[in-house]
């Protein structure tokens, strides 16, 4: 009676356990797939095996039970070896029960207990705590230093090419054209003054033209076909009383203004046709080539170290201007573009060592962040410029630890002119700095600042 009782309650523990089993095992199928519960279901099956034996009574003393028992433990443990591998994508945290850990197999002739062994349980994953929140100023600065900041050796070398580039291109015409008195050339650009090159890749090399004041005579922008105060004409004087010759920059008349157009297309032709750019560039150690189908006097520098854009510009001087000859696109000649970029850097440095100022890093930032953006791009240069120097003269506040506050009044000044569509120079008030911008430029570029008012950290991330 006892024995039955014994075997009742056994069977009752095995139809527990089956029962449970089975449940395991149909939910694996839902969560593991088909593959996934066929390996939980061998594995489950090998472990019971080795509970029963384990809490089943056994023959002491008799050697061919204990070499029954160890040969089923064997199969067992292959078994449980032989099981499929789970597929890698599925990770031990999506499964709902332990991974059961594999028993070195016993030594035949050594009598052990057999045990299941669990893995150990894993160590609580830790969440890491969450990345420090930076201000706007931390953000600037440390834009400004790791993506802004130009290598001195890459300064360096440009600058050093550029001269030499400069000097060669200069005894040339100095052999090619002794007749026109060109003044001494020099270097000017962002990557020369510091004003907001984002990489040592351009500078402007500038050509003075020397004029005779007495033979010629500056015309106002608002008196040119083109009615902008920006652009002027230079006329060629008194025609009766010093003919045309008198001058050896007469041969660029056209209609008795100096002609822009007509400098530029014979330097053009000089540069592409007369120079012998393969013989200087391997002087040089690099290779140096016109840009032949640009408007643009522009040569292109290549060395191991560094590629070197260089625009040249004739410029002219008199009355206290800065005339460049770039003129509009379109078909109007002869107009000489006034430039303000010399009396810029001169205004911002000055204002800078008079208070210890942040207006060189605020200007390098925003010259970065527009000309690396398509929508803004426009806006980089001479505009921020011009931006900043009447910022200047209403906060004067512009410390270094006020760097944040003064960049977003900046983008809060843009976005007002952009509203007017006006943005007067600070030199002269009757010049306005967005005339030749399109009306859906100014819409872009007044919605992306709007925005970045908001959230300044938009103009920092990548484009």
């Amino acid at each position: 009676m006892a024995e039955f009782t014994r075997q009742r309650g056994k069977r009752q523990e095995d139809s527990g356990l089956g029962s449970v089993l089975d449940l395991l095992l149909a939910n694996a199928r839902l969560v593991l797939g088909v593959s996934g519960a066929a390996v939980l279901a061998i594995a489950t099956l090998a472990v019971k095996r080795l509970i029963d034996r384990a809490t089943s009574p056994r023959d002491e003393g008799d050697p061919k039970a204990e070499q029954k028992t160890l040969e089923e433990s064997w199969q067992d443990l292959a078994l449980i070896k032989a099981t499929p591998k789970p597929p890698k994508k599925q990770r031990r945290e999506d499964l709902s029960e332990p991974l059961l850990s594999l028993a070195q197999p016993p030594v035949l002739g050594e009598a052990h207990e057999p045990r299941v062994c669990f893995a150990p349980p894993e160590t609580p994953w830790l969440k890491s705590s969450p990345p420090r929140c930076f201000t706007l100023q931390e953000k600037l600065l440390s834009h400004y230093s790791s993506r802004l900041a130009v290598p001195e050796v890459q300064v360096s070398l440009a600058s050093q090419l550029a001269r030499s580039v400069c000097a060669q291109l200069q005894s040339f015409l100095q052999s090619k054209c002794p007749e026109l008195p060109f003044g001494s050339f020099f270097l000017s650009g962002p990557l020369l003054d510091g004003l907001g090159a984002l990489a040592a890749d351009h500078i402007h090399l500038m050509l003075p033209v020397v004029l005779d004041a007495a033979l010629w005579s500056l015309i106002p922008g608002e008196d040119t076909v083109v009615r902008n105060p920006q652009y002027w004409m230079i006329k060629r004087t008194d025609l009766e009383y010093f003919p045309r010759g008198r001058s050896p920059w007469d041969r660029f008349i056209v209609g008795q203004y100096l002609s822009s157009n007509a400098l530029n297309e014979t330097l053009h032709k000089m540069l592409v046709a007369s120079i012998n750019w393969p013989a200087i560039g391997s002087l040089l150690g690099s290779v140096i080539h016109p840009v032949v189908a640009s408007q643009e006097l522009k040569l292109e520098v290549k060395h191991d170290q560094v590629e070197l854009s260089i625009s040249l510009f004739p410029v002219v001087e008199m009355e206290d201007k800065v005339l460049l000859a770039a003129p509009p696109e379109g078909l109007v000649e002869n107009l000489w573009l006034e430039s303000f970029y010399r009396a810029e850097v001169s205004k911002v440095k000055e204002l800078d060592a008079s208070d210890s100022g942040a207006r060189q890093h605020c200007l390098c930032i925003l010259n970065g962040v527009c000309r690396s953006h398509p929508a803004l791009h426009k806006l980089s240069g001479s505009p921020l410029t011009h931006v900043i120097l009447h910022l200047s003269a209403t906060s004067p506040d512009w410390a270094e630890e006020s760097l944040a506050d003064r960049f977003q009044q900046v983008l809060e000044e843009l976005v007002g002119y952009l509203e007017k569509g006006v943005l007067p120079s600070y030199f002269n008030h009757k010049i306005n700095l967005f005339c030749e911008l399109l009306e859906e430029e100014i819409d872009e570029m007044g919605f992306m600042l709007y925005r970045a008012i908001c959230e300044p950290e938009l103009l920092l991330q990548d484009k």
